[in-house]
């Protein structure tokens, strides 16, 4: 039995789990971001972690960013590291444009169609679990915006239900951000927005953007922003209006229920690991009542039958 199918406690196993990336940030020749951040490492790192897991992912999802300048050389590279890795986990590969996205070059080598300015909105069903993706890029800008013709689009899309229900992939996510700065680069009119997805069967709103992990509630749905693969904004910097760190890379794992859905950040790197409780303990573990179980992983005075006892 995969480990990802075990039901111990009260849930079964989610119906799917999809990956939420966001910006990679690739810049031509695989050149470091900002002289400093590893995009290309960063990312193969974040996808090797990914293929070695336990997690089946049906769907690898990159929020926006994909590049840094919208170089084709840029997209490229990211669609050559990322395609091999989607094909050999078996998951559906869905990109979203960003702000720092251009559309000819990400309708081109992205998607491989021809090389168009117009929206780069999407539909994909998952399993019955129907995924749009929204663009919010406005050309020659670094905000979000709608068009008229983008919500209608839309409302016409969520009139009819999925069957596992909906969720929306967007770039900027329309929440507060926490670094005020960053709200002159937020999605315009949200309001809009809100009138079109109130009461329909969109279960989540996915986005990027903020290069933070965050949540919220928008239109009575939950809101995940997932974390960035090239660099992180430190929420917690000293007379700094804005200020990137080489660190806290990381990505999200969007793990789907029946009636809920569980979003957990997964740092990017390779790290000592100091307690652990080997995969060979699971067949034990299975033959043990709820009971048994409860007083092996449970009580206090067992648990080191097992390992080392775990700090939480």
């Amino acid at each position: 039995m995969e480990r990802s199918a075990v039901q111990l406690g009260q849930y079964p196993p989610a119906r799917q789990v999809i990956a939420h990336l966001s910006e990679p940030h690739f810049l031509a020749g695989g050149a470091p971001l900002h002289g400093a951040a590893a995009t290309v490492d960063n990312l193969r790192q974040a996808l090797t972690q990914l293929e070695r897991s336990e997690h089946r992912i049906t769907a690898l999802v990159f929020t926006g960013d994909l590049t840094d300048l919208g170089e084709p050389d840029a997209y490229e590279r990211l669609r050559d590291l990322v395609e091999p890795f989607a094909e050999r986990m078996g998951a559906q590969l869905i990109w979203v444009m960003g702000n720092h996205d251009e559309r000819p070059e990400y309708s081109r080598v992205l998607l491989r169609e021809e090389p168009s300015d117009a929206p780069q909105d999407r539909v994909y069903d998952l399993n019955g679990l129907r995924l749009i993706v929204l663009d919010t890029s406005v050309p020659g800008y670094h905000h979000g915006d709608l068009t008229e013709g983008q919500l209608d689009w839309l409302r016409a899309e969520l009139r009819s239900q999925a069957p596992n229900g909906t969720l929306l992939a967007l770039h900027h996510p329309p929440i507060p951000t926490i670094i005020e700065v960053m709200a002159t680069l937020e999605l315009l009119d949200q309001h809009r927005l809100e009138d079109v997805v109130r009461g329909t069967d969109v279960r989540g709103i996915l986005g990027g953007h903020l290069h933070y992990a965050t949540s919220s509630v928008f239109a009575g749905v939950p809101v995940s922003v997932a974390p960035a693969s090239c660099y992180a904004l430190s929420l917690t910097a000293e007379n700094r209006l804005l200020s990137g760190l080489n660190g806290g890379q990381a990505f999200n794992l969007v793990h789907v229920y029946d009636d809920r859905i569980v979003h957990s950040v997964v740092p990017i790197g390779e790290f000592a690991e100091i307690s652990a409780l080997g995969a060979e303990a699971l067949p034990g573990i299975l033959a043990m009542s709820p009971e048994e179980r409860r007083e092996q992983l449970s009580a206090k005075r067992a648990f080191a039958n097992l390992g080392d006892e775990p700090s939480a």
